[in-house]
């Protein structure tokens, strides 16, 4: 089971990649032909700042990800003892290395992993988390994060988050440039060539707005997918489903959301950063609902 899903997760991360790849081309492709009525400046330029965000991820990802959510690193394990244990017995039972271990200043009770590999993963937990959870609720918590680092999420979460961005920046830089003035060149050149270049300019600029929530659906589709992956395995790693489903309840009943969340890594939390309600999940939600991972915990 556990050489299948990371074979499973190595297989998504390269799709993944394609798929990202292929829209940043395209986003590429369509900040030229807009701008600068060549779409092979645009493709350059799209693969540069896709291969400049993907080796700054792989050689810095975590470190990269912890500043931009506040995480600050703890080295001493007096500064968290339980934490500290907590984190090396889950990561022993996981078989995984021990991660290096952070904590965010902030009251809302969440936690996250990230990493290109168990090797170079790391865990951060927030304050709240650590006041709120027993000691058998915060190893649901911190297990369910071991499975992300054993099952390879962490990767998958990681590089979709640099390509996220890159995207994202790439459709930024292309609607800006075109409010700043490229679209008085373009359609200087579209009156000189006719219509059909200016049904090409309406199409290029809507896959520009597009572009980004395409992305973002097909990151969050399979980030939703892995919670799930993840619950399960972290039962398997605890033998009490109670733990997970205690925690689970204790999080949905706080009001508090992350204070410093950066939106490109809202789906690496354990639940919803940004979303307290319960209820269904929608298109958009980085998490399953909480309703629904309690449910199928009680059905194990």
């Amino acid at each position: 089971m556990l050489f299948e899903e990371i074979a499973h997760n190595k297989r998504n991360t390269f799709l993944l990649v394609i798929i990202f790849f292929l829209l940043l081309i395209e986003v590429g492709a369509a900040m030229g032909f807009l701008l600068l009525n060549n779409i092979f400046y645009g493709v350059g330029a799209s693969v540069v700042i896709s291969i400049f965000y993907i080796l700054i991820m792989i050689y810095q990802g975590s470190a990269v990800v912890m500043w931009m959510n506040g995480g600050k690193e703890i080295t001493d394990r007096e500064q968290a003892p339980v934490l500290f244990e907590t984190v090396e017995d889950m990561a022993n039972v996981a078989g995984v290395p021990v991660p290096r271990i952070f904590i965010i200043n902030d009251v809302s009770p969440n936690a996250f992993a990230t990493g290109t590999s168990p090797e170079k993963a790391a865990v951060a937990v927030t304050r709240g988390l650590l006041e709120s959870l027993e000691r058998y609720e915060l190893e649901g918590v911190i297990a369910h994060e071991m499975a992300h680092v054993r099952n390879y999420d962490i990767r998958l979460a990681t590089i979709a988050v640099a390509l996220v961005s890159a995207i994202t920046l790439m459709s930024s830089l292309g609607k800006q440039s075109l409010f700043l003035g490229g679209s008085r060149n373009r359609k200087s050149s579209s009156s000189k060539s006719g219509g059909g270049s200016m049904v090409l300019y309406i199409a290029a600029f809507v896959f520009l707005l597009l572009a980004p929530v395409v992305a973002t659906i097909v990151r969050l589709t399979l980030s939703r997918n892995r919670e799930f992956l993840a619950d399960a395995t972290a039962v398997e790693l605890t033998r009490n489903p109670e733990g997970l489903i205690a925690a689970l309840e204790k999080i949905s009943g706080r009001a508090e959301m992350i204070e410093r969340v950066d939106s490109a890594s809202q789906s690496l939390w354990f639940s919803s950063p940004l979303k307290a309600d319960r209820g269904k999940t929608g298109m958009f939600d980085t998490h399953p609902s909480i309703d629904a991972r309690i449910e199928r915990l009680k059905a194990m």
